[in-house]
């Protein structure tokens, strides 16, 4: 019931539209519990009675209750209808709010499609039993509750035997709803579920493909709607019980009525307009215990929704703002410098310990390349500069300043970022560029496309800086996304610029111009480079290698080699073997790549060229 009550506190902001709506469908019913007595007078007194010229008189006033009735409910649906939908559109905003400022984290737990059905048809759910399951709900029992009041004062006798089926009827529905509930919100779940696996194998279509894996992931998908195809039956077979008995009790007091009240027509006792009036009523009665049983499961499934809503919304931000949070400033007040310091960081995904005991001090406008084997904790490490995850112990400082003490907009507005695998939305490119500084004019976006060596491929597209790019950039090479991603980092002139392997997607001779370009635009720029190539790594100007998460080396390229440590052994294994550095196997540094010191070279090696 707390679900429920909280469902119901979303119509606080629409709380005028609501009694406006509820007032026109109670206006509605009222104007409707008329027909009936109006009937019953026709038939008695210019049917039976004789008085003929009233039949002109009633029929009119019929005419007038149906057109009434008609304007009344536009009225309602309207009211009911902007309420409920304003409700969705805030629900809805509230989530992806809340989403918006969750960790990484929390979305390394939970799957884009469960989150996306979240957000879509669990709150169209909840929109659709405020909006009409709630109003009809509520006038289905008060026209219950009036009509048998209505049949006891038209005849207490007959009335208190029609109404006999009441208490039944409400036994079987509150069966019916406490066996329909679990039900649903398991169909909920599964239906997340398939939502999930369409979202990847969308996302993921190419690599489906690429490994010829459509029947596996076809049988996957199969299974799992499958499973909502079992969980719905189960709610169908739940309905297809219930939704009928409870059709079938009222059933039982209406052939009463027919056997009964016709015995007291032919004695004389009961007029043929009262039987009429009083099965008419009846009849009023029989629909809303007919449709209480889809209304009850319209509203567990609301409920069930409302659930999943707010296991959402109610799930604590890791990573709250301060609320004495202050923008990134410079040592003496001034612009943002960039220098970059971490405190003996440790850190962890859930139970997995990936950085421990990391000190480092970057000075402003020094370059770091971070190497290491894959799974070391590179980027994790980079992901703590903007806060995108917060550490387990330690500190990351930025110009001197705590970045959990920053405001979050602002100190991200001062760093750019190059993934390994960019993503590109699906709009202009000259809007892909300037995604992070929407302000940027055209003059700096081709700027910023000219230092990511991007131009030339642009200007010879059909519309230019105007193309648009397909979903996700596909449209394009992965060179060509790559070096969009560049600019669009760019473009925002960052004091930190963050190249997580920023040159692993273009060729040779492409990454020869970007690197001829990146040394000039990291000049003042504190920049860290996750790099796997020689190549890129010369752009440096010190080295940290990582290996399981400690810092085992820093100092100049010249400077490890000559130490013989980790550092020699995988860039020699890797011009060797002519690959990444990533892909040299990890081990102890033998024979010449190690020289005498041994792995023991390793910590004198820190402080080589530092």
């Amino acid at each position: 019931m707390k679900v429920f009550w909280r469902i119901l506190k979303l119509l606080g902001d629409y709380k005028w539209l609501t009694f406006v709506g509820f007032t026109l469908a109670f206006a509605q019913m009222g104007l409707g519990l008329l027909v009936p007595r109006i009937i019953q007078l026709t038939i008695n007194n210019a049917l039976v009675g004789g008085e003929t010229g009233l039949l002109v008189t009633y029929g009119l006033a019929l005419l007038g209750i149906a057109i009434v009735r008609f304007i009344v409910a536009v009225g309602r649906r309207l009211a009911t209808g902007k309420a409920s939908l304003g409700i969705e559109y805030d629900l809805r905003n509230r989530m992806w709010s809340h989403l918006l400022r969750q960790s990484f984290s929390y979305f390394d737990r939970w799957p884009t499609g469960q989150l996306m059905s979240r957000a879509m048809s669990d709150v169209q759910n909840v929109r659709t039993f405020l909006g009409y399951g709630l109003v009809f709900f509520a006038v289905n029992i008060v026209m219950m509750i009036a009509v048998a009041i209505i049949l006891l004062l038209l005849d207490w006798r007959m009335g208190l035997l029609s109404l006999a089926f009441l208490p039944f009827l409400l036994l079987v529905t509150v069966r019916f709803s406490r066996r329909l509930q679990p039900i649903l919100k398991d169909v909920q779940q599964k239906i997340a579920d398939v939502t999930a696996a369409a979202e990847e194998n969308v996302v993921g279509s190419r690599i489906v493909r690429i490994f010829a894996r459509e029947d596996d992931e076809l049988e996957k998908f199969s299974d799992r709607s499958f499973k909502v195809f079992e969980a719905s039956v189960a709610a169908a077979r739940v309905r297809a019980t219930y939704i009928p008995l409870i059709a079938f009790i009222p059933n039982l007091a209406v052939a009463f009525l027919l056997y009964y009240g016709g015995r007291q027509v032919i004695d004389g006792s009961l007029s043929l307009g009262s039987l009429v009036a009083f099965y008419s009523y009846l009849m009023m009665l029989v629909y809303p215990a007919q449709v209480i049983g889809w209304l009850t499961g319209l509203a567990q499934r609301a409920i069930a929704s409302g659930e999943r809503v707010y296991q959402v919304l109610d799930a604590p931000l890791e990573m709250e703002e301060r609320p004495d949070a202050q923008p990134l400033r410079g040592p003496d007040g001034g612009p943002p410098l960039g220098a970059v310091t971490f405190d003996d960081v440790w850190f962890s995904y859930v139970d997995r310990p990936v950085l421990e005991a990391v000190s480092l001090d970057v000075p402003a406008g020094r370059t770091l390349a971070f190497v290491g084997h894959t799974g070391c904790g590179k980027t994790t490490l980079t992901n703590l500069i903007p806060r995108f995850y917060d550490t387990s112990a330690g500190r990351v400082l930025v110009d001197g300043q705590d970045v959990r003490g920053l405001r979050a907009a602002d100190l991200r507005s001062h760093i750019g970022i190059v993934t390994q695998d960019p993503f590109l939305f699906s709009a202009s490119i000259a809007d892909n560029i300037r995604f992070g500084r929407p302000e940027a004019s055209d003059e700096e976006v081709h700027a910023a496309a000219q230092a990511a060596q991007a131009d030339d491929f642009i200007a010879a597209l059909p519309e230019g800086y105007q193309t648009v790019v397909g979903e996700r950039g596909f449209t394009l090479s992965g060179g060509q996304r790559q070096r969009i991603a560049i600019a669009r980092a760019l473009v925002m002139d960052p004091r930190i610029l963050i190249l997580d392997d920023a040159t692993s997607s273009v060729d040779v001779e492409t990454e020869f111009k970007i690197r001829a370009a990146l040394t000039a635009v990291m000049r003042g720029r504190t920049t860290f480079i996750i790099a796997h190539r020689p190549s890129t790594i010369s752009l440096a100007d010190e080295v940290v290698v990582l290996d399981h998460g400690h810092v085992e080396e820093r100092g100049t390229h010249d400077a490890l080699m000559a130490a013989g440590g980790l550092y020699a052994h995988m860039f020699g294994d890797a011009e060797a073997r002519h690959c990444d550095l990533d892909a040299v196997e990890v081990g102890e540094p033998a024979g010449a790549a190690v020289g005498a010191g041994g792995r023991a070279a390793g910590p004198a090696a820190r402080e080589g060229g530092a």
